[in-house]
């Protein structure tokens, strides 16, 4: 069966394909995106402007052009932050379910970690144990642990990176000054997100799994072999830090000349790092591995999973 998860974020419109069946991994055949960075079509009132509703529904009617000539059997459509907060949300949800053609699963803050969280359990396994999760999108910020396939705790706050650029980081180049505005609203932001997790046991593994982390393990972190023959990536808080000052001071257009920062994450990649290193200091990690899974992949698994108990015979 093949099933395409339609991801519309903050930052990108993201369409995953793969073929599936019950009790299988999902192998994914196609994977597109339209870059949008919707925060900044933001209005004074939150509202998205109507250029930003406009390039919102055109991307995704091309995304559902892709899923119909790839013969998907099913479209799964979840959005996230960015259409989720708008004051003007339910106008932006009503057009965009027009181009679909069908209904539109917005998902709020938890259920974005515990999806996500889902995805980063079933690639690292049971014998992974104790996880703690950090996932950085456009318009949020979402932590999760616990020791199971569900979060035992999971929070949401709106520290993504889109997000933090416009309110903290507006100029290019933003400077350590507006820096530090950052760290220390990211550090307030993130206090209630700490007393949560202080009864939770100490982490096995610490898991980043937003394509933001993964630009900045590139940037700053370093492989190592992996289980599987793959290398994979770690991503240290003190060479985080220290990659900090010199973005803040490169205009956007000679960050993408960096190791890992592609030209849709050049303008938001230093309130990423800024956010990043912030809740990696308040919830006192070292470093963190980098999953290659997300949302996506904890949408279309928990599908799955639910074709899995339906089929015959179980």
């Amino acid at each position: 069966m093949r099933l395409g998860v339609l991801d519309i974020g903050s930052n990108t419109v993201h369409l995953l394909i793969a073929d599936v069946h019950p009790g299988g991994r999902p192998l994914a055949t196609t994977s597109t995106r339209t870059v949008l960075r919707l925060m900044r079509y933001l209005e004074p009132d939150g509202a998205i402007s109507e250029a930003g509703v406009v390039a919102l529904v055109d991307a995704v009617a091309r995304a559902r052009e892709v899923a119909e000539s790839e013969n998907v059997a099913e479209l799964l459509a979840t959005a996230t932050s960015a259409v989720r907060e708008a004051t003007n949300g339910d106008d932006v949800i009503s057009r965009i379910e027009s181009a679909l053609g069908q209904e539109l699963q917005v998902l709020g803050g938890e259920s974005e970690a515990r999806f996500t969280f889902l995805a980063v359990r079933r690639w690292f396994g049971w014998s992974a144990g104790q996880i703690l999760l950090f996932d950085i999108g456009g318009g949020s910020l979402e932590v999760a642990a616990g020791a199971d396939e569900l979060p035992d705790v999971a929070a949401s706050v709106p520290l993504g990176a889109g997000r933090m650029t416009v309110e903290f980081l507006a100029e290019d180049p933003p400077g350590e000054d507006a820096v530090e505005v950052l760290r220390d609203h990211a550090r307030a932001t993130l206090a209630p997100v700490a007393e949560l997790m202080v009864d939770q046991p100490a982490p096995h593994h610490v898991v980043g799994s937003s394509k933001a982390i993964r630009s900045l393990a590139k940037l700053a972190g370093y492989p190592v072999p992996g289980w599987n023959g793959a290398d994979r990536m770690l991503l240290p808080r003190g060479a985080l830090g220290s990659w900090i000052p010199r973005l803040a001071r490169l205009p956007a257009s000679a960050r993408q000349e960096l190791p890992g920062i592609t030209a849709d994450r050049t303008f938001q990649i230093v309130a990423g790092a800024v956010v990043l290193h912030t809740a990696m200091t308040v919830l006192d990690v070292d470093e963190l591995e980098v999953s290659p899974w997300a949302l996506r992949e904890g949408v279309l698994l928990r599908y799955i999973e639910s074709l899995s108990w339906s089929a015959p015979g179980v």
